[in-house]
């Protein structure tokens, strides 16, 4: 099992290297009969056949909830006679947790601020009118949440040019991020995939 991701390139640096590949890797025959889950230290493994499923660097991968678990023992369940990573969107993230995210928290958590200081919904557009009119509608609710939710009042703009923010905003924004390696890898993946922390922060938040 190693090897298959190992080949399959599952050694991401950063929690959205998982979802971002391009080239579909190379397949392996399957060689358990059962996936299951079962409790562990610190939360839930997924095994085969008994086992429990590592990271291609040997570490035991343990979710953080029963729920998650069985998500990602189902798509291991799911393969037919050969094991295609490409259709295990859940095993490659979890491995890129354990592997990238587990021992660099804080350094996840800042390179999600870092977003913050020139976010994607603080810079709008001064036309056409549809365009203003659609970017207000969908994240005006956004900007207001930050500012009533957690205290963060940002500077909006038309255009492309850089606006400093108030570091009072920056501040109470990065106070609210989560301090646990899975819900950071979940940020972040949003944040890359959208362009805007303050998106995937109010997701988080619900």
């Amino acid at each position: 099992m190693r090897e298959l991701f190992e080949e399959a390139g599952q050694t991401p640096s950063d929690p959205q290297g998982a979802i971002r590949r391009a080239a579909r890797p190379p397949q392996r025959k399957r060689f358990y009969k059962e996936a299951g889950v079962t409790e562990a230290e610190g939360g839930f493994a997924i095994t085969l056949d008994g086992k429990p499923i590592r990271t291609p660097s040997g570490r035991q991968v343990v979710m953080p909830s029963r729920a998650l678990a069985d998500a990602v023992a189902a798509e291991w369940a799911a393969q037919g006679e050969s094991i295609d990573p490409v259709s295990m969107p859940l095993t490659r993230i979890a491995n890129s947790v354990v592997e990238g995210v587990v021992d660099r928290v804080e350094l996840v958590a800042e390179d999600l601020a870092k977003y913050l200081e020139s976010d994607l919904v603080f810079y709008r557009a001064g036309h056409p009118e549809g365009l203003v009119a659609r970017e207000a509608a969908h994240w005006d609710p956004v900007v207001f949440w930050a500012a009533e939710a957690l205290g963060a009042h940002f500077i909006l703009s038309e255009g492309v040019m850089h606006v400093k923010q108030p570091d009072e905003a920056l501040q109470a924004a990065r106070a609210a991020l989560p301090a646990d390696a899975w819900s950071v890898a979940a940020l972040h993946v949003v944040t890359t995939l959208t362009g805007s922390a303050l998106l995937a922060l109010a997701l988080a938040h619900g």
